[in-house]
């Protein structure tokens, strides 16, 4: 390969991973801010100051070194997220904290500047560049303490006041099940329940009658055709009810291999029988069979 192709490679994967970058960071929105924290969440120092939330609404994880955190449309650049902590990364779909305590020595998560109850705040996410705006928001003057201002949905949604405090977790968190309820409210005894999971047993029943039906018979289709084919194969033809003989052939079938098998007929062509022969006389004993006959005297 050569030098100059070497380096236009090199070149359009460095573009190529500046791209997909400035493409996940444009995914993070600036999701809750609590201006007046007197009894809420407290930092790794154990202090309590405004924090602003930030949240991935994307499925890939976000590296948010380098990025910018402001308070000042001015100043786009006030606060850079240092590089090479590895806590920058955001997960999927997860949140991520800043302290707005004014006092960035105490760490990554802690920024530049910090929130005034008494006016509007401008807070505003700026991509690696400096120049370009991610997200931004305004929190309007005369927040209540411990009363956070956020979307009514992680990521997206419009922006309201939040009774419920939810510093690195969802905006929303559901305390009941409103389905459950309505069935308990409109049907205390059970019955539309107890009627609905019938309705669908049966009907899970009768779908799997269907189905089950549908492959026999496709099964027996698919047994004629083959057995037409083999016959075909053969020079012989069946007829359309083959295969569906009746019981009298398989009895009569059955009958004759019985009778084979059990061999109740003998080959008389091949058997040698040899009886004894009974008398009830012997010759010697008999004397007209004697040597000499007795002498006859004359008188």
């Amino acid at each position: 390969m050569t030098n100059k192709k070497f380096g236009a490679l090199l070149l359009l994967l460095v573009l190529f991973t500046f791209g997909a970058k400035a493409q996940l960071t444009t995914s993070v929105k600036i999701n809750e801010v609590l201006v007046v924290n007197e009894d809420n969440f407290v930092d790794d120092y154990g202090k309590r100051h405004p924090w602003i939330e930030l949240y991935n609404n994307s499925a890939g994880t976000v590296d948010l070194r380098g990025c910018f955190l402001t308070n000042d449309k001015n100043n786009p650049r006030k606060y850079m997220i240092p590089k090479g902590d590895v806590l920058t990364k955001i997960p999927p779909y997860q949140h991520t904290l800043f302290w707005a305590d004014d006092q960035p020595t105490r760490g990554t998560f802690h920024v530049n500047f910090t929130l005034d109850p008494n006016k509007d705040n401008y807070i505003a996410l700026y991509d690696a560049d400096g120049t370009t705006l991610i997200d931004e928001v305004v929190v309007p003057a005369g927040q209540k303490a411990d009363i956070s201002y956020g979307l009514d949905m992680d990521g997206k949604g419009k922006w309201m006041v939040l009774s419920k405090v939810t510093p690195s977790t969802n905006n929303v968190t559901l305390d009941s099940n409103e389905k459950v309820e309505n069935f308990q409210r409109n049907d205390s005894w059970g019955i539309g329940m107890t009627i609905t999971a019938m309705a669908v047993v049966f009907l899970g029943l009768i779908v799997l009658y269907l189905v089950f039906k549908q492959i026999g018979k496709a099964a027996i289709k698919a047994s004629q055709r083959n057995a037409q084919k083999a016959a075909e194969a053969s020079g012989t033809k069946m007829s359309a009810n083959a295969g569906q003989e009746s019981g009298e052939i398989f009895a009569a079938i059955s009958m004759a291999l019985y009778e084979l098998s059990d061999d109740n007929h003998d080959i008389e062509n091949t058997v040698l029988t040899i009886r004894k022969v009974q008398r009830s006389y012997s010759p010697w004993s008999s004397k007209i069979y004697s040597l000499r006959q007795t002498p006859v005297v004359k008188k």
